[in-house]
């Protein structure tokens, strides 16, 4: 039984990477499209091939040691970011049930929030300052989403009144949870795009102004690593929106229709927005989110002790 879980859990987590793959190919060919130009369409059949080339290259390119660094720590934060979100994919319920419990929702938001210990060890272990201010940054912006952001989803959590995701499918048999928040759903996605560090928020990667952030002393196969895990995050995070607002029903193809249109508005808002000016990023959470989201939890508490 332990053997068969770990097989199913193992051939998800390849599935998940090649997904990455083609994600980068999906959004290098719609920026492409929206900057009018082609894209990736030399390697293979309108490169198809370009995100293995990609890989092919990134992983047997050298990696140099930088002096002074402290080396295991630099070598450990690309590979515990990507554990984190194979560990988050995990939790999804899916054919994998590795870790899928009753209390899957309380894990993943632990999971969630560690998140920011990959920024924090990448930026003090590349002995950088231009890393180190990068990852200072992006610190910052996390860690004060992610207050919203947790508020914002334990509002849904006290609605099915579980911290087993899969109670989201039967509790929007009739109705989705779309309906009922739709101004919650609204912030909770733009917490998800400053969470994921995707544009107008990508201060932890803003090339043109800011000198990469975090990962600027990255290259090779630990630079992969971080677009890997970065990646697949952001198709965790949008699973797990999709999941909590569309009726969460794995077994239909109305639910993949609806994640893939997420994905590709991710990638559509990119295309679209400029960068956000820091100060107004900081105001938006703590003056504007958070307000809302302890709105919210009230409004929802207030309401079922009313029904009751």
């Amino acid at each position: 039984m332990l053997i068969n879980l770990i097989i199913i859990s193992l051939d998800m987590m390849v599935m998940v990477l090649i997904s990455v793959a083609f994600l980068t190919l999906l959004e290098r060919k719609v920026l492409g499209y929206i900057q009018l130009r082609k894209g990736p369409n030399k390697v293979g059949m309108m490169g198809l091939l370009q995100p293995f080339s990609d890989a092919i290259k990134l992983f047997s390119k050298e990696n140099f040691l930088i002096l002074k660094s402290n080396y295991y720590f630099y070598l450990f934060s690309p590979m515990f970011s990507m554990l984190l979100m194979l560990m988050l994919w995990n939790n999804m319920p899916m054919i994998s049930e590795m870790m899928n419990n009753q209390f899957n929702m309380l894990l993943m938001l632990c999971l969630m929030s560690m998140g920011v210990y990959s920024m924090m060890i990448a930026g003090w272990s590349s002995n950088s300052i231009y890393a180190m201010i990068g990852s200072m940054r992006s610190i910052a912006q996390t860690i004060s989403y992610e207050v919203s952001m947790i508020l914002l989803m334990l509002s849904l959590l006290l609605m099915i009144e579980s911290m087993n995701i899969m109670n989201f499918m039967t509790y929007q048999y009739y109705i989705y949870y779309m309906y009922f928040f739709f101004p919650l759903m609204m912030i909770l996605f733009i917490s998800f795009l400053a969470e994921l560090n995707r544009t107008p928020f990508d201060f932890a990667e803003g090339e043109s102004e800011l000198v990469s952030g975090f990962n600027t002393e990255y290259m090779s196969g630990s630079f992969a690593m971080i677009f890997i895990a970065e990646y697949g995050m952001i198709m965790m995070m949008m699973f797990l929106f999709t999941f909590m607002f569309f009726g969460g029903n794995i077994y239909s193809t109305m639910f993949y229709l609806i994640y893939m249109m997420f994905l590709f508005m991710i990638i559509w808002i990119r295309g679209t927005y400029p960068r956000f000016r820091y100060d107004n990023l900081m105001y938006l959470t703590w003056m504007s989110f958070l307000p809302i989201s302890l709105n919210y939890i009230l409004y929802i508490i207030s309401m079922k002790w009313v029904l009751m």
